[in-house]
């Protein structure tokens, strides 16, 4: 069963806000400096949020089980 465009997005909205919550507190404790930890989670959530989407449309793109016949072994 294929995802939709819209799952896709709003799933990787949802993991982006928990990994930027990481990110950002991260940040905060090595530098201590709550300015810079913001705009080191605001950058890395669009970047990420970007490339997860584009992730999980390229497995999207694959057909079922041809991932699992390319590390069959004969």
């Amino acid at each position: 069963m294929k995802e939709s465009r819209l799952r896709s997005l709003l799933k990787g909205l949802t993991w982006r806000i928990i990994a930027t919550s990481t990110i950002i507190a991260i940040a905060y404790f090595k530098t201590g400096d709550v300015s810079l930890a913001l705009e080191i989670g605001f950058i890395e959530f669009f970047i990420k949020l970007l490339l997860y989407y584009l992730h999980e449309r390229a497995w999207q793109g694959l057909p079922v089980g041809s991932v699992r016949k390319l590390f069959k072994r004969k």
